[in-house]
Parts: structure tokens; C-alpha cells; sequence
């Protein structure tokens, strides 16, 4: 049975650890609302480039101009850009990244595919370096960015280009997590290259489409947005990566909280009882004394 003082020390240690869950939970809580509303704003924005893409896609018949749409025409090397947090704390935020990304990752090498990975995110990158780490070709550390920007994920969209354009795969994929509430972030793969043209949406409206002229030309203006397109698709999967972070983090934090204080009362009644059962036999030693006299 542990002594008085070890019981003392724990309750000690215990409430001091929820004094920093708690403040994690509240530092998170208000980031995530600042995460979350940009987060937010930026995806009328890619959905409103979709439409811009899948509306010139259905007039161009030919895709040589825009060979991000088309391919190379193979599926042999894969890319998978893994983004995860640069921090733990998060729940299962990074875990649920790295298992979609993992399961992939073995379902391509099963069919015989080659896979290769840019991790961006430390927790990713050490999550499936033991299965994974042999097929990784770049790191990106975002450790040192306080505020997410376009530039970032230009820069992450530009290496994927020059890695294109030099033949160094056919088919990429963005993994991220998707924000859809505090208590619920989804893991997504989304597919960057070649890009996937979505459904042209039919018009509602009762009068005639209204016709557009392009310049320059419609081939070009398309193969401009789905270069255009591939920096905004990371952009929103960096963005909803941070807000989805810490809606896990929140989560995590107020749990830890909450068991810290049950575990604390358990504690403080375990403390009490000892306390009483010390001073009881104390008491019987004494009665028993004196009654020897």
C-alpha cells in the first residue's frame, strides 16, 4: 500500500498536469477558431476553381495543351504527399493520416506499383519511417511557419511540378484531413495529378447559357488553372490540416482534462481512507496499551 506522501506527491503531480491540459485545451480552442474560419473561406474558392476547370474541360476535346490533365498515360510510380502535424497531443489527428496513407501505400506496392512519398509533417514522417521510410524522397518541415500562407503550399505545388516534368512519376495524391468538426476530422486522398475533371454542373436557369470568349485561348487558360489548381488544392489540405489539428487537440486535451480529475478524486479518496485506517490502528494501539497497564 502506498504511503501518505506518495499519495500526496501523485495528487500533487496529477493536478499540475491538469493545469496544462487545460491550457493546452484552452490555447486550442482559440486557434481553432481562427483556423477554422480560414479554413472555411477557402473553400468556396477551390470549389469555384473546379467549376471554372470542369466548365472549359467540357468545350476542349483535346487535352494536349494541358497535360496535367492528361497524364502521362501510365500508373506505374505513384507519389503520395503525406501532410500531418509538426506537434502530438492531437488524438488520433496524425494517426488517422498515416494509416490511410500506409494502406495505400501497401495496396499499390502489392499490385506492383512503385510509391514514392514527401512527407510534410515531422509526426507523418516518423509514423511510417520503420515500414515506409526507404521510398521517402523529400521531407518538408513546417515547424518555423507561425501562420500558414499561399507561398507555402506554391512551393510545395512547384516541387511537384519539377518532379513531373522530369518523369519522376505518373500519378500524385494529396493526403490530408479534412475539418468537419471539433469531434470529427476526416482523412482524405485527393488526387492532384493528372487532375480529376469534375462534373460540369447543368444550369438551372431558364434562359440560354451564356456564351464566353477566352483569351487567350481556352487551351490555355485551362492548362493556367490546373497548374493554378494543384497550389490551391494544397493550400485548402494545409489549411484544413491546421484547423483539423486543433479540433483534435481540443478534444484530446478535454479528456485528458476530465480523467485527470477523476483520477484525482480516486486518488484523494484513496488518500483518506489510508489516512483513516492509519489513525484507527494508531488508536487501537493506543487502547491496547493502556489496557496492558
Amino acid at each position: 500500500m502506498a504511503s501518505l506522501k506518495d499519495l500526496r506527491n501523485r495528487i500533487a503531480s496529477v493536478k499540475a498536469t491538469r493545469k496544462i491540459t487545460k491550457a493546452m485545451q484552452m490555447v486550442a480552442a482559440a486557434k481553432l477558431r481562427r483556423a477554422q474560419e480560414v479554413a472555411t473561406a477557402a473553400r468556396p474558392y477551390a470549389e469555384r476553381m473546379d467549376q471554372m476547370i470542369a466548365s472549359l474541360g467540357s468545350r476542349i476535346t483535346g487535352k494536349g495543351s494541358a497535360p496535367l490533365l492528361a497524364g502521362t498515360g501510365r500508373d506505374d510510380v505513384h507519389l503520395m504527399v503525406v501532410m500531418t502535424g509538426e506537434r502530438g497531443l492531437a488524438g488520433g489527428f496524425n494517426t488517422n493520416i498515416s494509416k490511410l496513407a500506409r494502406q495505400d501505400a501497401q495496396r499499390l506496392l502489392a499490385a506492383g506499383k512503385t510509391v514514392k512519398m514527401i512527407m510534410v509533417g515531422r509526426k507523418g514522417a516518423e509514423a511510417l519511417k520503420r515500414e515506409l521510410g526507404s521510398h521517402y524522397i523529400d521531407r518538408i518541415d513546417l515547424r518555423a511557419v507561425r501562420q500558414i500562407a499561399f507561398s507555402n503550399a506554391d512551393e510545395i505545388a512547384q516541387k511537384l511540378l519539377r518532379l513531373y516534368e522530369a518523369g519522376e512519376f505518373d500519378v500524385a495524391t494529396l493526403y490530408f484531413s479534412e475539418f468537419m468538426s471539433v469531434i470529427k476530422q476526416q482523412p482524405t486522398a485527393l488526387q492532384l495529378i493528372p487532375a480529376k475533371i469534375p462534373e460540369a454542373k447543368a444550369s438551372t436557369g431558364g434562359g440560354a447559357e451564356a456564351i464566353h470568349q477566352y483569351e487567350p485561348s481556352e487551351e490555355e487558360v485551362l492548362g493556367d488553372l490546373v497548374t493554378l489548381n494543384i497550389s490551391t488544392q494544397i493550400y485548402r489540405g494545409l489549411l484544413e490540416n491546421v484547423a483539423s489539428f486543433y479540433g483534435a487537440q481540443m478534444s484530446a486535451m478535454d479528456s485528458a482534462t476530465r480523467n485527470a480529475g477523476d483520477m484525482i478524486d480516486k486518488l484523494t479518496l484513496t488518500y483518506n481512507r489510508t489516512r483513516q485506517a492509519m489513525i484507527t490502528k494508531e488508536l487501537i494501539e493506543i487502547i491496547s496499551g493502556a489496557e496492558a497497564l
